[in-house]
């Protein structure tokens, strides 16, 4: 006899074994060659290796299923076990899917610009995605990290922001510290909420799985094993993102995304962003990806704005 425990970390033990255990007294009754029991996010089972082997294929089309769709019962559970759902049927359908967000919701690359985002960091261990507003950059880079998270490549997830805004000063806004930073940060909060359930982001933010923190608070850190992004990276000085890119430990990923055209520093301050760029384009590890109006995935009207402006730009360096 073979023991084995497959542990379904990341869902919530009351989605899968269902109220009093029902769900997973249906698993025992399919399984009637195996011993099993559940203990908190883990099922320890005992069989034949044969048996094992395809118990645990059921279990993790039934995990894979959870994390897709957010919800389990009896009748999708047979239909896994008789082999009439196969998530990897379903795969072939949903390409470029880069996380399964709440209630199923599919967060996928959309643009050609985006898909180069996955590519370039599943091969790098730094990246640079470069656009204006409404590309997806740090919605791709976001999904990157939680998709990350959930394979276990990496610990935890650190997601900052410059606190700089046009024409605005923290200090004058009401509240505690926390209260000011949240709403510069508000941005990164949305993309996980979309991600992740309430319950689950909850638990990982008050356990420093995921943290959601302004740039200054990032001096003196190394992050090992961490999936890190830097996002609106043009408001961040030269000293601040030599700062930020030297925090990355061993086994860790790194995103910066920036739009060099909206720069709110004080005109006396330079943007560190393009300063980066110019200097670290020729490292080995470090890959830079441009998006463009082309890349623009909110409303229609986004692209039109941004070319008019690009336009108006154009101009007037023409003059």
């Amino acid at each position: 006899m073979t023991e084995i425990s497959i542990n379904i970390d990341g869902i919530d033990p009351l989605d899968f074994f269902g109220v009093n255990n029902s769900k997973f007294s249906y698993l025992k009754k399919a399984f009637p060659t195996l011993r099993m029991v559940s203990r908190g996010n883990t099922i320890k089972a005992e069989g034949s290796e044969d048996d094992l082997q395809t118990f645990r294929d059921k279990v993790d089309r039934m995990v894979v299923h959870v994390e897709r769709h957010g919800k389990l019962n009896e009748d999708i559970m047979e239909r896994i076990i008789v082999g009439e759902l196969d998530n990897r049927v379903a795969d072939k359908e949903h390409k470029n899917v880069i996380v399964y967000g709440n209630n199923g919701h599919i967060v996928r690359a959309r643009t050609d610009n985006q898909q180069q985002m996955v590519t370039e960091c599943d091969k790098n261990d730094m990246l640079f995605a470069i656009g204006p507003a409404g590309t997806g950059k740090t919605y791709t880079a976001v999904a990157l990290a939680v998709r990350a998270l959930k394979e276990k490549s990496v610990r935890k997830i650190i997601l900052t922001r410059p606190a700089v805004e046009a024409g605005e000063n923290l200090g004058f806004l009401p509240g505690d510290l926390k209260e000011k930073i949240d709403p510069y940060l508000r941005p990164l909060y949305d993309a996980l909420e979309d991600m992740i359930p309430m319950d689950k982001l909850a638990y990982y933010m008050q356990n420093r799985i995921i943290e959601v923190a302004p740039l200054a608070f990032m001096r003196g850190r190394t992050l090992d094993y961490s999936f890190i992004l830097l996002d609106e990276a043009q408001n961040a000085t030269t000293p601040q993102l030599k700062m930020f890119l030297t925090r990355i430990g061993p086994s860790s990923k790194c995103i910066v995304t920036g739009d060099p055209t909206q720069i709110d520093l004080p005109r006396s301050q330079e943007s560190g962003l393009g300063v980066a760029l110019r200097i670290l384009s020729d490292i080995s590890g470090i890959s830079t990806v441009r998006l463009n109006e082309s890349d623009v995935v909110r409303h229609r009207l986004v692209r039109e704005i941004i070319k008019a402006y690009d336009t108006l730009k154009s101009d007037r360096e023409h003059q």
